[in-house]
């Protein structure tokens, strides 16, 4: 199976005509989080169309493809793209743009959906290569898990492969360089919440209360030296507050009984994991206990941290370099502060996620904005990228 570049896509106008018709039409009727019916009709329409056997209600919406090479092999992989979308209204302007109020595609799993089918429909047309793609549809990426069920509900029971690839578009980097990296590469994501609890009281005459404010603030204030004092110096992690709840506004002299502090947590070791969750609790309880207050901790680990396997990420930089040249190939990118789902993949099985630039023009904008679009002069990348991979992988 020889490199496919996007250039050879771009001569079949058609091909890519029709990739962007869909990927505009995927766009503008978002479907959130488990609820991706008609993105998932799509899908599972098109792969049957192109012979390509299916499975479908994994995580519900969920859709898995089967094709098989022509020529003889054992190996089997694995290629995902997201199809959910997010809560957050367009103001994009586009003539596709979101027709669903309160909904958008803001972080391009539209494209991520549209480059897998186009690379499933080229490689069904001659599967010139040895063992198995398993192409996987997933549901929810954003928050809720949908690997996490889909790997549930049997995914990798039902579909065995030896490696497992993902592609994410890389906002406001350049048009098609492409960023990996061995080892850590995207954070674990974990939401904390503390809650202090006291008597409350009126606020002219605090010394009849047991006052949640103060050891609230006293925590706030102390988080940062959990990342300075208990956290390896070398080992990259983040505590912050997102939210701070207590009393009512349109009362001003009562202090309240109850002290909520929400926030996020990210690291990219299990170890460090462990220490920030034990120590936010110790924190909050340190600063509690002398104001007679309780401090009570609810840690929820969402996403662990994506770990990318040295061989797969050699497999994807060789497809990389076939797809956009050596030059637009970063192996050793930056580590990436947010999480991603497909790190519970890479859990079960090796392999290797990458980031492929949206574009930094003037117009590019960031994900989960208003303003964001997948670019779709990424297409033709994304789908030779995949093609590439099968090569890859499956070439002997």
């Amino acid at each position: 199976m020889p490199p496919i570049t996007p250039d050879d896509l771009r001569a079949d106008t058609d091909f890519i005509d029709r990739l962007t018709q869909l990927r505009r039409d995927i766009h503008a009727h978002p479907e959130t989080a488990f609820e991706e019916v008609r993105t998932s009709d799509i899908v599972a329409t098109r792969l049957e169309a192109m012979g390509i056997e299916i499975h479908r209600g994994l995580g519900g919406t969920g859709v898995v493809g089967t094709l098989r090479g022509k020529r003889p092999g054992q190996r089997a992989i694995a290629l995902r793209a997201d199809m959910d979308a997010l809560f957050i209204t367009e103001e994009t302007g586009k003539p596709y743009a979101s027709t669903v109020p309160g909904k958008m595609h803001a972080c391009g799993h539209d494209g991520h959906t549209t480059m897998l089918l186009g690379a499933a429909e080229k490689l069904a047309a001659d599967p010139d290569f040895a063992g198995t793609v398993q192409f996987i549809f997933q549901p929810a990426e954003e928050g809720l898990g949908g690997a996490r069920v889909m790997i549930e509900d049997g995914l990798f029971d039902l579909f065995p492969v030896d490696a497992v690839y993902g592609v994410h578009n890389a906002p406001k980097e350049p048009l098609g360089q492409v960023q990996t990296r061995v080892g850590p590469y995207m954070c674990a994501g974990d939401t904390w919440e503390v809650i202090f609890e006291g008597t409350g009281g009126h606020g002219a005459m605090p010394h009849n209360a047991t006052d949640p404010t103060i050891p609230a603030a006293q925590f706030i204030a102390s988080l940062a030296q959990i990342i300075s004092r208990k956290v390896p110096s070398n080992d990259p992690a983040v505590v912050s507050v997102g939210h701070i709840g207590a009393g009512d506004y349109n009362s001003p002299n009562i202090i309240p009984s109850r002290v909520v502090v929400r926030g996020t947590a990210r690291s990219y070791r299990p170890e460090v994991r462990d220490i920030l969750e034990q120590s936010i609790g110790a924190f909050a309880e340190g600063c509690a206990q002398p104001h007679g207050v309780s401090a009570r901790l609810i840690y929820t680990r969402r996403y662990p941290p994506l770990v990318n396997a040295a061989e797969e990420v050699a497999r994807a930089v060789q497809a990389a370099g076939a797809t956009v040249g050596a030059d637009l190939v970063d192996a050793e990118a930056p580590l990436v502060g947010g999480s991603e789902d497909f790190s519970f993949m890479l859990e079960k099985v090796p392999g290797a996620y990458v980031m492929i630039g949206n574009g930094d023009g003037p117009d590019a904008a960031f994900v989960h904005t208003p303003r964001f679009d997948f670019n779709d002069d990424l297409i033709p990348i994304g789908v030779a990228y995949w093609m590439n991979v099968v090569a890859a992988e499956l070439s002997a």
